[in-house]
C-alpha cells in the first residue's frame, strides 16, 4: 500500500503537469540513427515550450529500435537535454524483468518517469488483471520514480478505470496516467473519483484530438505530437489561468492541425514539419513502416503554414 505522504500528493499538487510532447527518433535516409537531428529536435522542441518531453514511444518508432539504439538514444537525449525539462522514457516490454531493468536503467540515467503500457505481444497474447498487477507492482519495486501508465487502444488490454485506480492506491510509484482509449474523457473523470489523492497525474493523449474535454474532465497533462508544443501550450496555459474561453478558442484554433496529426498524418507528422522547418535533416521512418504519402504530406503542410508553428520557422 501507498504510504500517507505518498497520498499527500494528489492531482491538484502534482510534480509533473503540462505538455510532454513525444519526441520522434530520426534516422538517416538509409535507416542509421542521425543524432545531430535528434538533438536539433530535442532544442526546437524546448525551445517551442514543452514542459517536458517523453521519448522512446510509439510516436518515436520504438518499436523499429534495437535494445542498444535505445541505450544511446536515452543516454544522448538526456545528456542533451541536461536537465532542461524533466523527461519521460517509455520502457514498456512484454517481459517484468526486462522492463524493470529498463526502468532502473532510465532512472539512473536521469529519468524523471517512466510510462510503460501493460504486458503484450501481437495480437492475441495477453495476460490476467492479476499478472498485469504483478508487472507494475515488481516494476515499481525495482524503481523510486513515478509510472506512468500507457491506456492505450495499441496493447488490445482493456484496463477498468476500477483497476487503475486500485493500482495507484496500492503500488507506491503508480501515479500517471495517460488515457487514449475511447471515451477517454469519462474514463479520466471515473478514474479521478475512484482513485482520488492517489491519481497525481490523469492525462490526456492521442494528439490532444480530445484535449478540451479531457481538461474538463480533470487532466493535468497532455502528451501529444511533437510538433507544435507552443500550439497546445496556448490551450493548457489558458486552462491553467482559469480561462476556459481563452483554453476552447485555442484549442478550435489549432484542432484543424491535431485532427491532421491524428487521423491523417500520424506518427510521421512531426518529423515532416520538422523537415520542412529545417529542424531536422531527413524525415523517413525506417523500413518496413511506409513513407507519407506525398498528397496527404502536402495537405499538412498547408494546413501546418495558415497557423503558423514555431516548427516551420525554427530552423530557418
Amino acid at each position: 500500500m501507498k504510504t500517507i505522504e505518498a497520498k499527500m500528493i494528489s492531482h491538484s499538487m502534482p510534480r509533473y503537469r503540462g505538455v510532454y510532447p513525444v519526441v520522434p527518433t530520426t534516422f538517416t535516409e538509409s535507416g542509421d540513427l542521425d543524432l545531430e537531428s535528434q538533438k536539433r529536435c530535442v532544442d526546437f522542441m524546448v525551445d517551442a515550450g514543452s514542459t517536458g518531453l517523453c521519448i522512446l514511444a510509439n510516436f518515436s518508432e520504438q518499436f523499429v529500435l534495437s535494445d542498444a539504439e535505445r541505450e544511446v538514444l536515452t543516454s544522448t537525449i538526456l545528456e542533451h537535454v541536461k536537465g532542461r525539462v524533466p523527461v519521460i522514457v517509455t520502457t514498456t516490454h512484454f517481459g517484468t524483468q526486462v522492463c524493470a531493468q529498463r526502468s532502473r536503467r532510465a532512472q539512473d540515467a536521469g529519468a524523471a518517469m517512466v510510462m510503460v503500457m501493460p504486458p503484450y505481444h501481437g495480437a492475441t497474447i495477453r495476460v490476467s488483471e492479476d499478472q498485469i498487477y504483478g508487472f507494475y507492482a515488481r516494476l515499481s519495486d525495482a524503481i523510486d520514480i513515478p509510472i506512468m501508465i500507457q491506456d492505450a487502444p495499441v496493447s488490445g488490454t482493456q484496463l477498468s478505470a476500477a483497476f487503475l485506480a486500485r493500482m495507484a492506491k496500492e503500488i507506491e510509484n503508480v501515479a500517471y496516467f495517460k488515457i487514449e482509449t475511447p471515451g477517454a474523457a469519462s474514463k479520466l473523470r471515473e478514474l479521478i473519483r475512484l482513485g482520488g489523492a492517489a491519481i497525481e497525474g490523469p492525462w490526456d493523449g492521442e494528439e490532444a484530438i480530445t484535449l478540451l474535454p479531457d481538461l474538463h474532465a480533470g487532466a493535468t497533462g497532455a502528451m501529444t505530437g511533437g510538433a507544435f508544443p507552443d500550439g497546445i501550450r496556448q490551450i493548457m496555459d489558458a486552462w491553467t489561468a482559469g480561462d476556459v474561453e481563452a483554453a476552447t478558442q485555442a484549442y478550435q484554433h489549432w484542432l484543424p492541425l491535431i485532427n491532421y496529426e491524428n487521423r491523417q498524418g500520424g506518427i510521421l507528422t512531426a518529423k515532416a514539419l520538422m523537415k520542412a522547418g529545417g529542424v531536422i535533416a531527413c524525415e523517413a521512418p525506417r523500413h518496413p513502416f511506409p513513407s507519407m504519402h506525398p498528397e496527404v504530406r502536402q495537405g499538412l503542410l498547408e494546413t501546418a503554414k495558415r497557423l503558423d508553428p514555431l516548427v516551420l520557422r525554427w530552423g530557418r
